[in-house]
């Protein structure tokens, strides 16, 4: 949880500098800003472009319903294009679509065949292969993988096929 001056992280409250230097002691090169909606968070904004400042690689993942128009353009996003079986298709926010960069990602999470034919469908009509890249994702424990995976193979789609490796890794915990 980010306001304008603190983050809520690891379970404790910091500043964008502490922030910084927690970043800085794991010596790392990319990080990804994600946890619930980040661009909920008035602190987001400023948080990434500080890391893009101190010449980290820097994405963000977002569920789509809120406006990415203005996040700092060396951000890479990673927009979801939420299913019908998700519940939350009419939070999709058309007007991210012509937002989106050759860099940037959009992620469906299939949770069965007709969110598969929807999201195929949605690739198609919105033209997104030639926008982003398109990951396609198996919905844990409501679609198999590999059977995800057969029908990208079969249909030739111009997708990328991707699990949810923080849940193939801990399961379905939050806060990992």
């Amino acid at each position: 949880y980010c306001d304008t001056e603190y983050a809520f992280t690891g379970g404790e409250w910091m500043t964008r500098d502490e922030v910084l230097r927690r970043v800085a002691e794991r010596k790392v090169e990319y990080v990804t800003v994600t946890g619930g909606e980040p661009l909920a968070q008035k602190a987001c904004l400023p948080l990434m472009s500080a890391l893009c400042d101190a010449g980290y690689s820097v994405s963000v993942e977002t569920g789509g319903a809120l406006d990415i128009a203005d996040i700092d353009p060396r951000v890479v996003r990673v927009m979801d294009v939420k299913t019908p079986a998700s519940g939350e298709a009419a939070r999709n926010r058309a007007e991210n679509i012509p937002c989106l960069r050759d860099d940037d990602q959009v992620k469906f999470v299939i949770c069965n065949r007709e969110d598969y034919e929807w999201a195929k469908q949605k690739v198609s009509e919105l033209d997104l292969g030639d926008k982003c890249a398109v990951l396609f994702s198996p919905s844990w424990g409501r679609q198999g993988a590999a059977e995800l995976a057969q029908w990208i193979l079969d249909d030739e789609l111009p997708v990328r096929f991707q699990m949810q490796l923080h849940k193939v890794l801990w399961g379905d915990v939050r806060g990992r």
